[in-house]
């Protein structure tokens, strides 16, 4: 199956077109008269036609677009207009429509404030910790905000402590998410007061780190960040005997706040981290700051409860989160849901402010970005900002629209530097990807976003070719039998194979070898950011 370099102009959207080769139609794109094929490029049709022959790919639909970045043309097209889920490379159009709704300097922003009045050091009135959804917000912001009221003089609030989620509506949970994932910190409900479980951010989650004990036989030493006291732990952790193997487990219970860590960690042995939602984040959220409040020597004298700042109440502290610039990396490279989520539903308060923010609104307002940016969106369908949903759909010709239109924005430097490079173990850096490819020419040059669910794998993003040619590409794949991402790091190896001296003489078999990486959790393909140390 041959495919061509087709010359594309730059247009605020894509139409498309059939181009019949050797007897086979497939769509590139707006296409001009000239249609040039170099060598090099030939080379590389032949290769991918041979990487994506792969009988592990029999019966599925996989998909693959490859591009000149410069400009546009069409090097390689295979399936591209196919509708696929695209499970992570969602995140590619949710973080591109948040720079352009929110913009990359936006906030969050996380307020205290006093209703009544306040004398000397005492309110008269309630406590409000009001929240926009920042996923940033960890045990020291609270801490901090708790230590700005009492630099504030206040030091007894004789009315309730109330927390104000109220920025976002209150539904928790996207559509189609599965329910055996409950307990993961990746599928964690969305609110706008939140707590992060960690410095990666990990928002509406603890993380439990398992210790052996002093001798084996004895239980686990578990420790809980954020510490609090809404959540309740029961360990059944014991000590193994030095050099056995770990098998720590946390599950929480179904609509509880009830985490329960079972199995065996080894006399001796490394500690074991285990990040798990919680029910209600918001809840979780006032608990952490109202501990904050009793160790800043701030006694709330009324009940914790939640409910809506009142226009009249008067700020305490106003505490900004970083920006957007700041918090991709952690998103994008970390493969982050909840960053997702949380920016669709900011989106949403963004475009329509008189009401909560929500998924509704929020995916409107990205599709809406998104047609800006030449994404022709009667093509894709957008259940949610993460991927988690299979209801959500594209083609690769649209993620490859997107990452084309995308390097005229201002924001694009900032976009491509939070992608994941290929091949670096740093988890800020390689994010994702830091364990694939490696020792090939994708190393190190490769930006890319994954996506893996079982069933569905993705690589999307922009590599240079030895010419130094800067490329982009998109790949998906659905419904092979097993995990494929290794044929789809193969098939961008070749592609920064591709150009210089010798690359008329690119063949498959002379690529070098990519293991398989795959990372799965309860029998599914996860991607490997979401089981901590697994890249």
């Amino acid at each position: 199956m041959r495919r061509v370099r087709t010359k594309l102009p730059m247009l605020p959207a894509v139409a498309v077109v059939a181009v019949a080769v050797a007897g086979t139609a497939f769509a590139v794109g707006t296409a001009s008269a000239e249609t040039t094929t170099t060598a090099s490029d030939a080379a590389l049709v032949a290769t991918l036609d041979q990487v994506l022959a792969n009988s592990r790919l029999a019966g599925s639909t996989t998909a693959l677009q490859v591009r000149d970045a410069t400009t546009g043309s069409v090097v390689y097209s295979h399936n591209a207009d196919q509708r696929v889920i695209p499970a992570s490379n969602e995140k590619l159009m949710t973080s591109a429509a948040a720079l352009e709704v929110l913009g990359p300097g936006y906030k969050f922003h996380t307020v205290a404030r006093y209703s009544g009045t306040k004398s000397g050091t005492t309110v008269s009135g309630n406590l409000y910790l009001r929240g926009q959804g920042d996923p940033t917000m960890t045990y020291a912001q609270f801490d901090a905000m708790a230590a700005a009221v009492a630099r504030a003089g206040i030091k007894k609030v004789t009315g309730s402590l109330v927390a104000d989620d109220s920025w976002f509506d209150r539904t928790p949970l996207g559509l189609d998410w599965s329910w055996q994932d409950e307990t993961y910190a990746d599928n964690a409900p969305i609110s706008a007061l939140t707590v992060a479980a960690d410095a990666n951010f990990n928002a509406g989650a603890v993380s439990l780190v398992t210790k052996p004990g002093s001798a084996a036989g004895k239980a686990g030493v578990v420790a809980v960040t954020p510490a609090n006291s809404v959540v309740k732990i029961v360990n059944k952790t014991v000590t193994g005997a030095a050099g056995s193997a770990t098998s720590i487990s946390a599950t929480r219970g179904h609509a509880t706040n009830t985490i329960t860590l079972t199995g065996s960690i080894p006399l001796r042995g490394a500690a074991k981290t285990s990040l798990v939602s919680v029910q209600d984040p918001a809840k979780v959220a006032i608990g952490v700051f109202r501990d904050a409040l009793k160790r800043k020597g701030v006694t709330v004298a009324g009940a914790t409860t939640t409910g809506t700042t009142p226009s009249s109440a008067k700020t305490i502290t106003d505490h900004a989160s970083i920006p957007l610039s700041q918090l991709l990396p952690y998103f994008l490279k970390l493969s982050n849901n909840g960053h997702a989520e949380l920016l669709t539903k900011a989106m949403g308060r963004a475009k329509t402010p008189g009401s909560a923010g929500s998924w509704s609104t929020g995916l409107a307002a990205a599709t809406g970005a998104l047609r800006t940016l030449g994404v022709d969106t009667g093509k894709i369908t957008m259940g949610d900002g993460s991927g988690l949903t299979r209801r959500d759909w594209l083609t690769a010709a649209q993620i490859a629209n997107l990452l084309q239109r995308a390097q005229a924005r201002p924001w694009f430097a900032t976009w491509y530097a939070a992608l994941p490079i290929a091949g670096d173990p740093s988890p800020l850096v390689g994010g994702t990807l830091a364990s694939r490819m490696r020792g090939t020419p994708a190393a190190g040059n490769l930006h890319g976003k994954t996506g893996t669910l079982t069933g569905v794998n993705a690589l999307s993003g922009y590599v240079a070719d030895r010419s130094g040619r800067k490329l982009l590409f998109s790949s998906v794949s659905n419904a092979a039998q097993s995990n494929v991402s290794d044929i789809l790091d193969t098939a961008a190896v070749a592609i920064a194979s591709s150009g210089g001296p010798s690359a008329a003489n690119l063949r498959a078999r002379q690529l070098p070898p990519v293991p398989r990486h795959v990372v799965t959790r309860n029998g599914e393909d996860v991607e490997c950011s979401w089981v901590p140390g697994a890249c």
